[in-house]
């Protein structure tokens, strides 16, 4: 058996770390029943590793100090109390069960004002791990701008715990500001410091949602440009394969003879134009037409011919 509780471990998935308090929890004399069944619940907790079986002794505990209200109201009792339910948070945060820890605490508390500033030290390092520590806004605030806890040794530490882990990540700058100003336990220099850094928190959160916003636009434009680049590789092959088809039937028509084309358009014209070449009014005009055709052809192609030579 352990006879204290300085730093139970917190194996929490995904959280990185264990979960400590800034203060020992020392075990004094207490009643009977409750000192045992921390100590039990400490030994299930570290020894055994019996997570279950430790949160019901943390439970157990409670209770009895709870049914005996001139135990409750004992120093030693409360200590006792608050032990118990720290070895009840780090059973629940190694089972995964850290979202119940608020209601569970609050059994025993009935208001956040109520929890022990250790407590709320640890509630406060454990939502903060896990990534959600809006769940510590309501509880952070109602506790800290209670006028019986802004009396406690440990205020101070606390105001600054709020706000590196709950208030500046959630961009929940106006009520960092409004909690440093009127932190009593901060001297000049302190609150400045205090202030310094909710401006500067403040100046990069703008400057990242900025970022955030200008990166669609960003990737917008990359996919626009691709796609362009896209299209017109697809138009260039395009027009490279055409002209290619073009240049083949250039090549091709060219090696035509230029006299064979120029005549084959021309009885392309005749049938064409001509649509019924065998008309009557039609005849004259054929019969001169192959007249002069034979004539040409006669006068350009026949071998006799020579040019007259110039004396």
């Amino acid at each position: 058996m352990r006879n204290d509780l300085a730093a139970p471990p917190a194996g929490i998935n995904g959280a990185g770390g264990c979960l400590r308090s800034s203060e020992p929890v020392s075990l004094s004399p207490v009643p009977t029943e409750a000192a045992s069944l921390l100590e039990e619940a400490v030994d299930l907790l570290v020894v055994h590793m019996d997570f279950a079986a430790a949160l019901d002794r943390c439970e157990k505990g409670c209770e009895s100090l709870t049914s005996d209200p001139e135990n409750e109201d004992c120093d030693n009792s409360a200590e006792t109390k608050c032990s118990l339910c720290i070895v009840g948070i780090q059973a629940l945060a190694e089972m995964n069960r850290w979202r119940e820890v608020l209601s569970w605490l609050l059994r025993y508390y009935q208001i956040p004002e109520h929890l022990p500033p250790k407590i709320l030290e640890l509630c406060i390092l454990l939502y903060s791990k896990v990534k959600e520590p809006h769940v510590m806004v309501e509880v952070g605030r109602d506790w800290l701008t209670n006028l019986a806890n802004q009396s406690l040794p440990m205020y101070g530490s606390l105001v600054d715990l709020h706000l590196s882990h709950v208030l500046l990540p959630l961009g929940k700058f106006g009520e960092a500001e409004e909690l440093v100003q009127g932190c009593k336990t901060f001297g000049k220099e302190q609150q400045l410091e205090a202030l310094r850094t909710v401006s500067e928190k403040s100046r990069q959160w703008v400057q990242q949602q900025e970022e955030g916003q200008s990166k669609p636009e960003e990737q917008q434009t990359t996919a626009r440009e691709k796609l362009f680049s896209s299209v017109s590789h697809k138009v260039l092959t395009l027009l490279t394969v055409l002209r290619r088809v073009l240049g083949s039937v250039a090549g091709h028509v060219c090696s035509i003879p230029y006299k064979k084309t120029l005549l084959a358009a021309f009885m392309l014209y005749l049938v064409v134009v001509r649509l019924d070449p065998a008309a009557p009014t039609s005849l004259p005009f054929l019969y001169r037409l192959i007249q002069l055709f034979h004539q040409a052809q006669a006068a350009v192609f026949s071998p006799r011919y020579r040019p007259p030579v110039q004396g």
